[in-house]
């Protein structure tokens, strides 16, 4: 029966476009086949059904339904919206139309719509069932137009009129307008310890948030007990948990560490301006210039010597700390008797010379090593070495005082031959030279040890060797110069010749040293 309809169709139209223009042919056949009224938006294209259909191609039409409603198109295109969000199928399986100019395509049954298939979830006081669509939807606008801000609807509600924006989700919630979940710590002014607690509108005075100072002293400044001589920083001393608990660690958080007396002192004592804004001097006569009874000569680098436990204790150890350690009396010596000039400007020589070429009583002549003899107990006191001399001392010379020898200071002066202290003693009157150390020691004076065999060419045997006959018998020329005496006989014994010298200079042929009477053996009278 359908197929006969359809042939019959098919007949009329072409026997119309046997008699007609096509054009008017086609008009005509769409005219009789349409099975109704467009509605009242699609009326003006209800003469031109290829807007929607192509012949014998129904899988077109959602093509050419999205090809006109390019909104539609783009969110389906996008994945977003309710055309976007739902299953894909066919337009006409929602929206049919030829039902006439009153009809409506657009079922929505608000009571059981779900809004999660839309851009905009309903949440809190949103979703709740009380509220109806119309109270965001307004009457005659597409709901895909209605507004998603918050202001669209809240405006009025917005006591901080517009000063934060135009984000209110970034505190407001759903639930409840009143209700706020800021996250202050995404802020440059995170809450910890007491201002967790705190009501917002300690800080904030009005709602205009942004202007809201971050200083401390802009809340607390008549908690400041500094009065604010330390400046607006109290971030630097105190923290959130309690304003009466410091966390400022001197010696962590500056350069200056806090040590004896330091430690127990009040901030004012060295803060007396504000102390973000005036540096403190760090350097000991910053503060205690006044204390400085040196007054400055020893420059300013007081802990060298001084320490924080005490002002008046020293910690200066000037033999650790320098290359001149105090002996004897040195130690004991007060320091300006040696600085006498700016401490750190002046550099002392170490030689003793420096301080004592005034005392040195040998005028220079042991030069400046006075230390080889005198020490650092006594200036008096000597420990020389006189073997280390030209004039070693034995016997009693070890015994004697060095007055004796050492009329002045002038040490070098001392004479080094025996007459230049023992002429007195001389019994031979310098008959026998100067060299007194030839025949006598530094054991005794009286006591000599001269070897006239061993050490003359002259020994003495017989006579000569007898008590009667003494040094001077043959030595009569005092020194200097004493001439060397002859060993001829005749030269001592010239008056005794009987022979008057008829007999030659060599007595020693007939006479012996025994006794000058006596002939030798063999010798006839």
């Amino acid at each position: 029966m359908i197929h006969r309809k359809a042939g019959s169709l098919f007949l009329l139209v072409a026997m119309l476009a046997l008699g007609a223009g096509f054009s008017r042919a086609a008009s005509l056949f769409e005219s009789v086949v349409m099975p109704g009224k467009l509605i009242q938006d699609h009326a003006k294209y209800e003469g031109e059904c290829q807007r929607c259909h192509e012949p014998f191609d129904k899988l077109a039409q959602q093509r050419l339904c999205v090809d006109c409603h390019k909104d539609v198109a783009a969110d389906i295109a996008a994945g977003k919206g309710y055309h976007g969000r739902i299953q894909p199928k066919p337009c006409r399986d929602c929206h049919t139309d030829h039902k006439g100019r009153d009809a409506k395509i657009v079922f929505l049954d608000e009571a059981r719509f779900d809004h999660r298939h839309t851009d905009y979830v309903l949440r809190g006081k949103h979703g709740d069932e009380k509220l109806r669509c119309a109270a965001c939807h307004a009457p005659g606008k597409k709901h895909r137009d209605t507004p998603t801000r918050c202001e669209d609807c809240h405006a009025k509600h917005d006591v901080h009129r517009g000063a934060l924006g135009k984000d209110c989700g970034q505190c407001h919630v759903e639930k409840s307008w009143n209700e706020v979940d800021f996250d202050h710590d995404s802020t440059k002014f995170p809450l910890l310890g007491k201002h967790l607690k705190a009501e917002c509108k300690s800080c904030h005075k009005d709602t205009r948030f942004q202007a809201t100072p971050r200083q401390c002293s802009a809340c607390h400044a008549r908690d400041d007990k500094h009065k604010g001589s330390l400046g607006q920083k109290c971030e630097s001393c105190h923290n959130e948990r309690s304003w009466k608990a410091t966390r400022f660690d001197h010696d962590r958080d500056t350069k200056f560490l806090l040590k004896g007396k330091h430690e127990a002192a009040k901030c004012s004592g060295c803060h007396t301006g504000k102390v973000f804004k005036k540096d403190v001097a760090t350097s000991c006569v910053g503060c205690h210039r006044k204390n400085d009874s040196h007054k400055g000569r020893y420059g300013e680098r007081c802990e060298t010597c001084h320490a924080e436990k005490a002002w008046k204790e020293l910690t200066f150890d000037h033999g650790r700390d320098t290359k001149f350690r105090l002996l004897g009396k040195h130690n004991t010596a007060k320091c300006d008797t040696c600085h006498t000039g700016p401490l750190y400007q002046q550099k002392l020589q170490t030689a003793c010379h420096s301080c004592h070429e005034k005392d040195d009583k040998h005028r220079g002549q042991e030069g400046k090593e006075c230390d080889k003899c005198h020490n650092e107990s006594n200036w008096k006191e000597a420990r020389f070495d006189h073997a280390t001399a030209r004039f070693p001392l034995l016997g009693m010379h070890l015994r004697t005082e060095c007055g004796k020898c050492h009329a002045t200071p002038a040490f070098k002066d001392a004479p080094k031959d025996c007459v230049g202290c023992h002429a007195k003693n001389d019994i031979h009157k310098r008959t026998l030279g100067g060299k007194c150390e030839t025949c006598h020691n530094a054991r005794d004076w009286r006591v000599w040890d001269f070897n006239h065999n061993r050490l003359t060419e002259f020994p003495l045997d017989g006579a000569h060797k007898g008590k009667k006959v003494t040094c001077a018998s043959c030595h009569k020329s005092p020194e200097p110069p004493a001439p060397k005496i002859a060993q001829t006989c005749v030269s001592c014994h010239q008056r005794e010749d009987v022979h008057e010298s008829s007999l030659g200079p060599n007595c020693d042929r007939c006479h012996s040293t025994q006794n000058w009477r006596d002939l030798l053996p063999g010798v006839g009278r």
